[in-house]
């Protein structure tokens, strides 16, 4: 079992969660989503953390190909911005955990990087922080994409509780 706590001010931002191998394949986005609700369901289950290996968030790069354009980041939809298809040149390793594994984040003062229809989509760079007041982690919950929240694998870290004898 792992806690993840704030690098800055050491408080636990988690409670005790199980490692999963890989981040949970979503098959797609409407599929994902149960009938009648604007998010989809969480990537990854109550009590669980995940590694997210591909770079995720903020910024965002232009595709060396437009012509076959893929995800903006993993799970995600197809971006573009004047300039073309864009695609995460964010950080690798981010812990992806079940938002409401995490209830003591709070969003930034006046939802700064909350944009998105029907929550934050993500894209804008952290939008929760620590309550000693660190930008943390990153809320993606809107509509056009997955529901689920990455701490930073540098503003966190991680204390696994097992006792490992020698």
């Amino acid at each position: 079992m792992t806690v993840f706590y704030c690098s800055k001010c050491g408080i636990a931002l988690t409670p005790d969660l199980t490692a999963l191998s890989d981040v949970p394949i979503v098959p797609d986005l409407d599929s994902a989503r149960p009938k009648g609700a604007r998010q989809a369901s969480p990537t990854v289950p109550r009590g669980h953390y995940a590694i997210e290996r591909e770079p995720w968030g903020a910024p965002f790069v232009c595709q060396e190909d437009q012509d076959n354009p893929v995800p903006g980041y993993p799970r995600g939809p197809l971006m573009a911005t004047e300039e073309g298809f864009v695609v995460s040149a964010g950080v690798r390793n981010t812990i992806v955990v079940h938002p409401d594994d995490a209830p003591g984040l709070q969003p930034l003062p006046g939802w700064e990087n909350s944009t998105g229809c029907c929550g934050p989509n993500g894209t804008e760079g952290p939008n929760r922080a620590c309550p000693c007041g660190v930008r943390i982690a990153t809320l993606a919950a809107d509509c056009s994409g997955p529901y689920e929240l990455h701490l930073d694998p540098v503003r966190t870290y991680a204390f696994d509780g097992a006792r490992h004898d020698v």
